[in-house]
């Protein structure tokens, strides 16, 4: 059966383009279109298309509103497209937080020049995003209505306060998981890694976290380079650790969590300090979760507690594989609680996984294994 797909824009190419790429697969159906949030939402109830397509900057009503109503009236999984700039990383943010499952950069120049590629990748995620929706509904209640950190009266810092049930996404908790609670055990380092669904994975483990968490985190979220930064200041906002986005030589240190920079690759060295290098394009991911938890097996041997967290595609397991021979932890996300469960069960099906926890296990756990 062919999934049904909602495309939303203002914009009359884009909507046109968007409409003839899906079309051109024989495994996807158009099934209507909209020019604002207004019509989105109504189209959404009538269609009950399996995937929608979302712009933000429209007439009437823009998209992170359209996502949030359409969360409350008719749950349906969103693909946001979005300009590659920090405010394009800030508003893109927003709408996860509403909802959404994805984004794709909305890069008119890519859809010109590079016409096969932009089809593959916008029709692969429109695939993935379908496959999902069996899961989607386990996860509205909790970003739809999360509080935008671009509102005008959002705090400047949560640090050292509790966060809000609505801040870190605990409205609705996944089922508890069957594995036992950790060991106790002296780590040097927590490292995350994580893709589709990621962003609000990672806000709902590390606001969690407090400030004395006596490890040094390291985050590795699939993203472009415009956005990291915007999604470091956004968790360093609502967490009690500090969170940034990494630079060369920084260093390690219990309580602050660094996040790999998109286009690039993070690997920690045995002296506590990360590199920020080129990312190399014979690499799929950039950031890679491979490469990161390699570094760390070789500097930190049996030290270090890995988690895989929701994503498309495999990328963690091989990293895994290295940490789990150095004699290191890795815990992955249960199915049930993730949005794609690609990269989380990549790792468990080659049976590499210490435990497998909920996500909101994910956050306690990791408080009570480190000392």
């Amino acid at each position: 059966m062919a999934v049904k797909v909602l495309v939303v824009d203002d914009s009359g190419f884009f909507r046109r383009r968007v409409s003839e790429i899906l079309s051109a697969d024989p495994n996807i159906q158009v099934v209507g279109t909209a020019t604002n949030g207004r019509e989105a939402i109504d189209q959404a109830q009538a269609l009950k298309p399996d995937v929608i397509t979302m712009d933000y900057e429209m007439p009437m009503m823009d998209g992170i509103t359209a996502v949030r109503q359409i969360m409350q009236r008719c749950p349906t999984p969103v693909l946001m497209f979005s300009s590659l700039t920090h405010e394009g990383a800030r508003v893109t943010l927003d709408a996860l937080d509403a909802g959404a499952v994805d984004f794709l950069p909305k890069n008119f120049e890519d859809i010109s020049r590079h016409p096969a590629k932009v089809k593959q990748l916008l029709c692969e995620k429109i695939h993935t995003i379908a496959r999902s929706n069996r899961r989607y509904s386990s996860h509205l209640g909790t970003s739809s209505t999360s509080p935008s950190l671009s509102s005008r009266t959002a705090p400047v810092s949560t640090r050292h306060t509790t966060a809000s049930p609505a801040a870190t996404g605990h409205a609705q908790p996944a089922p508890a998981s069957s594995s036992p609670a950790p060991r106790r055990k002296a780590y040097r380092l927590v490292a995350i890694g994580t893709s589709t669904g990621g962003p609000v994975a990672l806000q709902r483990v590390l606001t969690q976290l407090p400030a004395s968490f006596p490890a040094p985190i390291v985050l590795i979220q699939h993203m472009p380079a415009a956005f990291t930064k915007a999604f470091a200041e956004r968790l360093d906002k609502l967490c009690k650790i500090q969170v940034k986005e990494a630079e060369d030589g920084d260093l390690l240190r219990p309580g602050l969590a660094l996040l790999a920079p998109g286009g690039k690759q993070m690997m920690v060295d045995g002296r506590g300090a990360v590199r920020i290098l080129p990312g190399d394009e014979r690499l799929n991911y950039r950031p890679c979760v491979d490469v990161t938890f390699g570094s760390a097996a070789k500097a930190y041997q049996d030290k270090v507690l890995a988690v895989v967290l929701t994503g498309m595609g495999a990328d963690g397991r091989e990293g895994a594989r290295m940490l789990k021979q150095s004699g290191s932890q890795v815990w992955t996300q249960d199915e049930a609680s993730c949005v794609i469960y690609g990269m989380p069960m990549a790792v468990a099906k080659a049976n590499l996984s210490d435990a497998v926890y909920g996500l909101d296990e994910i956050g306690r756990h990791l408080s009570e294994a480190c000392i």
